[in-house]
């Protein structure tokens, strides 16, 4: 896909891996559909569209109301004409141990809240994103992209029941989308990042930061631009869908 003049619309825009993605994007002339719930970072991310020289515009919406979805989608299409590249990037944590007991008593479970809040976010609302995004790519005629995030995790991680779930919900979809919208014109693929240099991880203490990094064969974290690289990569090669491409550094979980 020759990305100049196309239409990217990515989901948790306005900071971290989604701003990466969005600047990614406008540096190789598409114009971006900034959206998030956070409206004063998704105004950042458009200003740093707009200074490579890229149309960009900012949608508030939360991934996990069906309603929200379909307004800021056709607000999309009404505004530019076109619904090109969908990056299914926003995403929320919530860890805990599954159960956390001493000597056979129990102290903590994680919570039905925690459990419902990530798959809320990080499966519902890739599911909602990625079933309007197709439909507004089938309704113009000229296929598309959709770009799922997953995550390492989706292995199995120790405090990450929920988020491991939904990353791995999200991988079976990619497969199950490529599979399905094929017909259409329309590729699908998922990134599935290791750690990265996002807020959540700057906010560790710095002996557990070192032991994260240690567990890396290439002893740091990834970079937020590394992982809209290969968002990139992905929308430029036209034989690439039905995989998760896994850009970790070496790790495994």
């Amino acid at each position: 896909m020759q990305l100049t003049g196309k239409v990217v619309v990515i989901t948790g825009a306005a900071r971290g891996i989604g701003r990466a993605f969005a600047v990614a994007f406008a540096e190789r002339g598409a114009t971006v559909a900034a959206l998030d719930v956070d409206g004063d970072g998704l105004a950042e991310t458009v200003a740093l569209c707009a200074a490579h020289g890229a149309r960009a515009k900012a949608y508030g919406m939360n991934v996990t109301d069906e309603a929200q979805v379909i307004r800021a989608f056709d607000a999309v299409v009404a505004d530019f004409r076109r619904f090109d590249v969908l990056v299914n990037n926003a995403g929320i944590t919530r860890d805990a141990l599954l159960v956390k007991a001493d000597r056979g008593a129990v102290h903590s479970k994680m919570t039905l809240a925690q459990w419902q809040a990530v798959l809320d976010v990080n499966l519902t609302g890739v599911f909602l994103c990625g079933r309007e995004g197709a439909e507004r790519m089938i309704q113009a005629g000229h296929g598309g992209l959709i770009v799922n995030i997953s995550s390492i995790s989706r292995e199995g991680n120790p405090g990450q029941t929920n988020y491991a779930a939904a990353k791995a919900g999200v991988a079976a979809m990619t497969v199950t989308w490529a599979k399905e919208l094929a017909r259409y014109g329309i590729r699908v693929a998922a990134i599935a990042p290791g750690f990265c240099a996002t807020e959540i991880l700057a906010a560790m203490k710095p002996e557990m930061l070192s032991r994260v990094k240690a567990a890396v064969p290439l002893r740091r974290l990834g970079e937020p631009a590394e992982i809209a690289a290969t968002a990139v990569f992905i929308a430029e090669n036209d034989f690439v869908t039905g995989r998760v491409i896994e850009v970790d550094g070496g790790l495994r979980l």
